[in-house]
């Protein structure tokens, strides 16, 4: 065996190319985080659509009740509520 080094093996990068993996790593980064918030905010706005639903949904029990109530107040007690 010959006097090598550790370091044959592995390629040098030039100035240029480092700085090349260096913004290409910092683009995907990027990209991944524009995808992500994008997905979030899809999700989110799908969730509070579900929950307006289901409050509409709960203001049309409550009205049922509220008649249903009105209802029998006349005809137990002979009031008209309004």
């Amino acid at each position: 065996m010959g006097a090598s080094t550790e370091n044959e093996s592995v390629p040098t990068l030039t100035e240029p190319q480092t700085w090349t993996l260096i913004i290409s790593a910092i683009a995907v980064v990027i990209a991944m985080m524009t995808l992500i918030s994008t997905l979030f905010v899809r999700i989110i706005k799908t969730e509070i659509g579900g929950v307006t639903a289901q409050l509409g949904a709960l203001n049309t029990k409550i009205e049922g009740l509220d008649r249903d109530v009105q209802a029998l107040v006349k005809r137990n007690f002979g009031l008209d509520r309004g």
